[in-house]
């Protein structure tokens, strides 16, 4: 089974991306985990971020990076 690796911080989960977390927990293509700190504190202070196999993705509601998550997902699934 191919799973996808996602990491989010605590503080862009207060932010509003918990909900996104709590989604993705539920999908076992997916391991789900929180940090401190992600090191991308440029982009999780101004955006909705999850660290997605060491990629960044971002989005301008938790809603929209639930969205953006999934299709940077398919992208991984259709290199394997």
């Amino acid at each position: 089974m191919i799973r996808v690796n996602i990491a989010f911080c605590v503080k862009n989960l207060a932010k509003g991306s918990e909900k996104v977390r709590q989604e993705l927990l539920k999908d076992p293509d997916f391991n789900v985990a929180e940090y401190g700190c992600t090191s991308f504190c440029g982009i999780c202070r101004n955006y909705y971020v999850a660290i997605v196999n060491g990629k960044p993705v971002k989005a301008d509601s938790p809603e929209e990076l639930l969205d953006n998550i999934y299709d940077y997902a398919d992208t991984i699934f259709d290199e394997m």
